[in-house]
């Protein structure tokens, strides 16, 4: 039996559909807004997957060219690996998901997000989120939901509920952020915005609840009519005895490593600490007598060794104040920077804050560096990368080089979305820019410190960066009414905390927001506090930044190239490229330059060789410089007839020299004053209105001794006239 549950949503009808397609998933749905439509089906294994202690999901978005009416552009001409912006929409749509299934809870669990139509008025990601939610809540699947999402822009000074695909792309919106959550709280936050001030973006995000608390209705209203009995699922119990015991071998020890503030020591007693509780409480010939009970056991001891590390710590910072290195809740740990410590980057910096520390390059190119964007949504150009790498070396550890990873590609648009904002327009500054970003150690917020080491490598690029740009990611600890905000967060405090709240911005507005949570959502006033703590943090990490560079470079380095703007009028663009790119293509080969074309008459010529820049700039002004009368040109003998000769006197133009303008005398043969290839003076005597244009030798010649010598011509031309 088909059900289906419809409501408003920007303007638009969001209508999700279950009971037609993909009938033997757990959960299915079909989801259409406007001409968008999205089926979701979800599946979870019916045994817990051996060997694990996390939870395994994952969600595939995967995106059918089919669905904009497109052919893939590869050559094998049918979708390949996902694209980084199908990766990025299935992270928004795993992020509020995940904390919402039960604790313990180790069967495999799929998602899979099939689009099958593009409406670009219609926010695919948003159909995907509620979709995704629909699907979980309808299925038997253990999850505390439901859930479902919107995205927040503003136009002139108004909110709007999802705005279009073009309204974000041309920057007519001066946020766009992806908002998820429950009924009753946040879940995720995603977005960027162009320095918008914090109490305008918190405006945003609640008024984006309000709409997700409609969305959940209808889901709610779905079940109610289609919904399975959720499967029975017990998380397995720890041993109340063997948590005693775990608690009275290492509890001194952890005690001790967490207030160590050094990470690999830290670490180090860590370790220590777990290993002499296993040899305590798992007997060595346990093994070997019953290795499925050792395992067993040895799982409740790990876990039991974890919780009490997740209590102490928490209770360390709520009970008495104190954080793992031992600030207080507001303080950022020490930061150095450093600029040009690559000499053949165009541009590069060194940022460090406690135990994190990121080098970024920049990199400045021509038109021929722009990478080809090519998915369901886009066929362009992109003039702005920010790469980022997190290598296993910067956690001191082993592991798998090569590819990125869906962390590394969620961070890197993070931080892309918080420079971008920034950038001087194109037109402005005409070069592709590359930003890698290399993450050297980690201990808390690389992502963060990206956008603090770009800034900084942008502006010793020589590139006009009007403000820096700081990142900080703030933590949360919450146990009932006891809530505790941290600025600056470790790693730790990430991993045994309750929320990873990334703010980055100038000192006037936000630029970038990222949240995510592992509890149940957070409410205003824990999201007002973050965001003033935020801003507070941010401030001192500009004043820190300023230290190492304070303005953009006056002068770019010597091995960027550098880009001169001239302008041709539009019906010359023609002339310069010539027939084939003929013209353009000699330009090139005589000049050295890079030289790209734009169809309102902009020309960029791109070079090291300053020489070589004027060279290009004197052939192309020659062959769109049109000729005055009165003026006088140095051209060359194009061709000769009986009547004149053709004169060459621009690349694309030419003149008649009328045999009776070539001397004061009387001229038989134009042969006897010139040949084909000589260069000769003329001065334009007259352009007529279809643009021929008449020349004269003999107007540059001095006029003949004694008088008036006879007009030229020979036959051809008028006789001459006698003078007393």
């Amino acid at each position: 039996m088909i059900h289906r549950v419809s409501t408003e949503l920007g303007g638009k009808t969001l209508t999700i559909e279950t009971g037609k397609l993909a009938k033997q998933a757990d959960g299915s749905v079909f989801v259409s807004y406007g001409d968008t439509r999205v089926l979701v089906t979800v599946c979870s294994s019916s045994t817990p997957k051996p060997g694990i202690d996390f939870f395994p999901l994952t969600v595939e978005f995967a995106e059918k060219f089919y669905a904009a009416g497109k052919i893939p552009g590869s050559f094998l001409k049918r979708e390949g690996r996902p694209t980084q912006e199908a990766t990025l929409s299935a992270r928004l749509i795993d992020r509020p998901i995940r904390p919402l299934f039960p604790e313990g809870y180790y069967y495999d669990t799929q998602v899979v997000v099939s689009v099958m139509s593009v409406d670009k008025e219609a926010d695919v990601d948003v159909a995907a989120a509620i979709g995704t939610s629909a699907a979980l809540h309808i299925s038997d699947i253990p999850f505390n939901g439901p859930t479902a999402g919107v995205r927040m822009g503003r136009i002139d000074g108004k909110y709007v509920v999802n705005p279009t695909w073009e309204q974000i792309d041309n920057q007519t919106t001066d946020m766009e952020i992806m908002i998820a959550g429950t009924k009753n709280a946040i879940m995720m936050i995603e977005g960027g915005a162009r320095e918008v001030p914090e109490d305008d973006v918190l405006q945003a995000i609640l008024l984006g609840h309000k709409e997700i608390g409609k969305l959940v209705g209808i889901v709610e209203e779905l079940r109610k009519l289609c919904g399975k009995p959720k499967r029975e699922f017990t998380p397995a119990a720890i041993d109340e005895t063997l948590k005693s015991k775990v608690e009275k071998l290492a509890k001194a020890k952890l005690t001790e490593a967490l207030r160590t503030k050094e990470k690999h020591k830290r670490y180090d007693m860590v370790d220590e600490a777990k290993k002499a509780t296993m040899e305590a409480l798992v007997p060595a010939d346990l093994k070997e007598k019953s290795p499925k009970d050792a395992d067993k056991l040895t799982t409740e001891v790990k876990t039991s060794f974890e919780l009490l590390q997740y209590n102490l710590m928490r209770e360390m910072i709520l009970g008495e104040g104190k954080r793992i290195d031992g600030r207080d809740m507001k303080t950022i740990r020490p930061i150095a920077v450093e600029t040009g410590i690559l000499p053949r980057a165009h541009g590069s910096s060194l940022f460090t804050r406690g135990e994190t520390q990121v080098l970024a390059a920049v990199t400045l190119g021509t038109s021929d560096d722009e990478q080809i964007v090519d998915t369901m949504y886009q066929n362009t150009m992109r003039k702005f990368m920010l790469h980022y790498n997190f290598p296993p070396f910067s956690v001191g550890e082993t592991g798998r080089m090569g590819g990125q990873s869906r962390r590394e590609i969620g961070h890197g648009a993070l931080a892309e979305r918080s420079i971008k904002a920034m950038m001087p327009a194109y037109e402005k500054f005409p070069y592709t820019v590359r930003i890698v970003c290399e993450t050297l150690e980690s201990n808390g917020s690389s992502s963060m410190g990206s956008v603090c080491s770009a800034s900084m490598a942008l502006m010793a690029a020589g590139v006009p960066y009007p403000k820096p740009v700081a990142g900080i990611a703030m933590g949360l600890i919450k146990e009932g009414a006891r809530v505790a905000i941290l600025s600056d967060i470790l790693g730790d405090e990430d991993h045994l905390g309750d929320m990873d709240f990334k703010v980055a911005g100038t000192r006037d507005g936000v630029t970038g927001i990222q949240m995510d949570i592992k509890i149940e959502g957070v409410d205003e006033s824990i999201m007002r506090t973050a965001l003033k703590q935020a801003h507070e943090g941010r401030l001192h990490i500009l004043g820190e930044m300023a230290k190492g560079i304070e303005a953009p470079k006056t002068e770019m380095s010597a091995y960027a190239p550098r880009i001169t703007t001239i302008s041709v009028p539009v019906d010359k663009i023609r002339e310069v490229i010539g027939s084939g790119g003929k013209v353009i293509r000699e330009i090139v080969a005589q000049t050295g330059c890079k030289i790209d074309i734009s169809d309102d008459g902009k020309i960029n010529i791109a070079t090291n060789d300053a020489a070589a820049c004027q060279k290009a700039i004197d052939i192309i002004k020659g062959i769109v410089a049109e000729v005055e009368v009165g003026k006088t040109y140095k051209g060359i003998v194009k061709k000769i007839v009986d009547f004149g000769a053709f004169i060459g006197v621009m690349p694309n133009q030419d003149g008649l020299l009328h045999i009776s303008e070539i001397a004061h005398e009387r001229v038989n043969s134009v042969t006897d004053f010139m040949k084909e290839g000589d260069e000769i003076e003329v001065k334009v005597i007259e352009v007529d209105k279809s643009g021929k244009v008449r020349l004269s030798r003999k107007a540059l010649l001095p006029p003949p001794a004694g008088g008036q010598a006879p007009r030229g011509g020979g036959e051809r031309g008028p006789r001459p006239s006698a003078r007393n």
